[in-house]
């Protein structure tokens, strides 16, 4: 007898379970093709894609420091790439040169940075001072990428910065270093 207790209300509450996980038609529904052509919104797995950002600028100021970004790339030409990059980024890809024993910046570089020229472009460019930021477009950031640029000597030069990846500190943190 006890058991047949049990197996009952297993049974109910399966049953129950199984009634919550359907879905229901919307109250206002006067066509099934309407909610069809309807997107899933409650669908967790559902990808959505970001929607692009708004150009402000053609970054008249930054875009010939990627250009020759581009072409040293394409050229293979490792002078023209230390000539556009800042002389702390030089200095810290240098110091990691030595701990991976990379033999030259191309070497070093060239998983990570390597574009093919096509696209090469820059936008919304944000000048304050000597500091810059710059949304890059390239075959490796096919839907951009904000960089920060730097003005050295009077030349604007490339870093490799950029405030997508910084890693915020938690406020815990800063807030103990005071």
């Amino acid at each position: 007898m006890r058991s047949k207790i049990v197996l009952s209300l297993a049974v109910g509450l399966f049953c129950v379970s199984l009634s919550g996980c359907g879905g229901s038609a919307p109250a206002n529904s006067n066509s099934g093709a309407a909610n069809a052509a309807k997107a899933n919104t409650n669908n967790p797995l559902e990808t959505t894609k970001k929607a692009p950002e708004e150009v402000t600028n053609n970054a008249p100021t930054l875009t010939p420091v990627f250009k020759a970004y581009c072409e040293a790339w394409t050229k293979n030409d490792e002078a023209a790439l230390r000539k556009v990059y800042s002389k702390d980024t030089i200095q810290f890809f240098e110091s990691q040169m030595k701990l991976e024993k990379a033999k030259n910046l191309i070497k070093y570089l060239e998983a990570t940075d390597r574009v093919s020229g096509n696209p090469c472009e820059v936008n919304n460019e944000k000048i304050d001072g000597d500091k810059a930021v710059a949304r890059i477009r390239s075959d490796k950031y096919p839907n951009g990428i904000p960089v920060v640029f730097v003005k050295e000597d009077g030349e604007w030069k490339m870093t490799n910065k950029s405030p997508a990846l910084d890693i915020k500190q938690p406020a815990a943190s800063a807030n103990s270093a005071q």
